[in-house]
């Protein structure tokens, strides 16, 4: 079991899915009132303020929603509305179009003379069997693929059933809107980057994040909503239990997806809010959590860090 819960780690984590991202559906632009809280959650946005009159609206997001997870909470049309750019973990556009799916599947695939079936043990090819007869799918189109590849695209078929997607994720639903209004937008990591976490996994972390995956299947409804529920009302301790229960256990891999990232993105965050600009940042709601999430990185630092709830000064 790599990443504790990792059906839920992915939404909140990393951008990369097994599936491209659409157009977003176009932004509707918010009345006052769409800053007011309405009962909803306050959401998972924070506010660092630096030097100069540097302001980072840190906003927790999930990389795939469902359209009765929106309107979003008013915290991030503020974070929008008083910000001069947007950083996002991708740039603009990175996620969409065919390129992404076709290297996905060039990382992903097996060379000709191997196999996911000789390579995962006997219970986890039939549990992969099954669940592709479930969805219609032959076992042979799945049986070139890595494990990690596999895994990805369960986890994306599993959400999208419950109408959750990337292209309904905040992510996307910000990056539009930019284009949109003509903000200036850019990302802190490439797809590649984020694609050679997942291929430069072992073999044997790649046959335990698959059996996981496939062990999560039936609980994921239940666990979506919890987590949807935290994210709202920006409860980061609930999410941190939630998905990094026994993380202490895999050291590693809590480092490759999550703390090393962090601290990479720090240097250029802080840079700024030296600079005094004013930064909408758009990153998996797991980057926050933790004593080496974001949040905690930039209080280490020496800056004040408030949740949006606290932020009268704008």
């Amino acid at each position: 079991m790599p990443i504790p819960r990792f059906l839920l780690a992915l939404a909140l984590c990393v951008c990369v899915v097994a599936c491209k991202r659409e157009e977003a559906k176009p932004a509707v632009k918010p009345d006052a009132a769409a800053f007011v809280a309405d009962g909803g959650g306050d959401g998972s946005v924070w506010v660092v303020d630096g030097p100069n009159g540097g302001r980072l609206f840190l906003c927790g997001t999930i990389h795939i929603l469902r359209e009765k997870d929106y309107p979003l909470a008013p915290a991030y049309e503020a974070a929008y509305m008083y910000s001069n750019k947007l950083v996002l973990e991708l740039p603009p556009g990175a996620a969409s179009g065919s390129e992404l799916t076709s290297r996905m599947s060039q990382l992903g695939q097996y060379p000709a003379d191997m196999s996911l079936e000789a390579n995962v043990s006997k219970e986890t090819w039939e549990a992969v069997k099954t669940w592709a007869t479930k969805h219609g799918l032959k076992d042979s189109s799945l049986n070139h693929f890595r494990p990690w590849f596999v895994a990805l695209m369960i986890t994306s078929t599993e959400y999208a059933a419950l109408g959750a997607k990337s292209d309904q994720g905040v992510d996307s639903f910000f990056e539009e809107r930019a284009k949109k209004d003509g903000k200036p937008a850019e990302g802190l990591e490439t797809v590649e980057f984020q694609l050679q976490l997942f291929a430069s996994l072992s073999e044997k972390q790649q046959r335990e994040l698959l059996e996981q995956t496939l062990g999560e299947i039936s609980s994921v409804k239940e666990e979506f909503e919890k987590m949807i529920k935290a994210w709202k009302y920006g409860q980061l301790d609930e999410l941190k239990e939630m998905l990094f229960r026994e993380a202490e256990k895999y050291p590693d891999l809590m480092n490759l997806f999550l703390s090393s990232r962090n601290l990479s993105w720090m240097d250029r965050l802080e840079q700024m809010l030296k600079r005094g600009e004013k930064v909408m940042v758009l990153v998996g709601t797991g980057h926050l959590t933790s004593d080496t999430g974001l949040i905690e990185l930039m209080r280490k630092r020496g800056y004040r860090v408030r949740h949006y709830r606290e932020v009268t000064d704008f």
